[in-house]
């Protein structure tokens, strides 16, 4: 099929796909971008649409078309005018794929032995959660769990933002006394971020299974949180500034996390 029209109906539609309540009626989300769609290809998800522009996809990329039918995908060519109406970004490169919304029930998340897990409660922005996706897939985090989030993880930008990570590590979403009992029944410590905690991060025991908390970029964890934490950590800061922007201290604290369980065993 091919679309030339940006009053094309499918088109409007696309458009529509912007607002999280029409995703959510669809059940599905938006992916756009070669590497993002790559990725996502190579993560398992099966696209049900693929939209793409002949005059701006890269030299060498054409071949995506081929994996993403084989995955299921209906392929439609549009032209750089329409493609630049549905797309998401300021320099789109040409690829824009309608795939089944983002899994994130809690129950669905199967954990390995001795995991950690990011749980992020109330970040707002997209590009803080995305970001947050991009470290915990790097550094082999088993889930990334968000409470009371100002954000979906199918919303575009998060998925930007994660470079398509979202499909490669498992997310969850749920509410702050579901994801504390379930954390408790998974025998997960509960470390959590604050600039007000004594303990430098570098001195609390991350090689066991662990859950790091960080907050939203205003307001930090709720006191809900700090509570139920087994340990309270804190950043070292020099400056004038009083925080760090979340997915900032998401990554400080997994790659804490990492370097200890890198290490030797003590006697070894």
């Amino acid at each position: 099929m091919d679309i030339t029209s940006p009053a094309n109906p499918r088109v409007k539609h696309l458009v529509a796909l912007r607002r999280r309540r029409v995703r959510d009626d669809d059940q599905v989300t938006v992916v756009e971008g070669y590497s993002e769609l790559e990725l996502a290809l190579a993560a398992g998800v099966r696209p049900i649409e693929l939209y793409y522009c002949p005059g701006l996809i890269g030299a060498g990329e054409a071949a995506l078309t081929d994996r993403a039918a084989r995955a299921g995908a209906d392929l439609v060519t549009v032209s750089p005018e329409v493609f630049r109406k549905i797309a998401y970004r300021e320099s789109p490169d040409g690829w824009l794929a309608i795939v089944p919304a983002v899994l994130a029930e809690l129950a669905a998340v199967h954990l390995p032995a001795n995991p950690l897990v990011l749980i992020c409660q109330g970040v707002e922005k997209p590009g803080n959660l995305g970001a947050i996706l991009r470290t915990a897939d790097a550094a082999g985090v088993a889930a990334v769990i968000a409470t009371e989030p100002g954000t979906d993880w199918g919303n575009p930008n998060v998925i930007r933002a994660s470079k398509g990570t979202v499909f490669s590590v498992p997310v969850a979403t749920s509410t702050s006394a579901q994801v504390m009992t379930w954390l408790a029944d998974h025998g997960l410590s509960v470390v959590a971020t604050t600039p007000d905690a004594g303990t430098l991060l570098g001195q609390a025991e991350l090689r066991g299974p662990t859950a790091i908390a960080v907050g939203s970029e205003k307001d930090g964890l709720s006191s809900e949180w700090l509570e139920r934490a087994d340990r309270c950590v804190r950043i070292p800061m020099f400056g004038r500034a009083d925080s760090l922007n979340v997915a900032t201290s998401a990554a400080i604290a997994c790659y804490e996390a990492v370097r200890q369980r890198m290490e030797p065993a003590s006697g070894a």
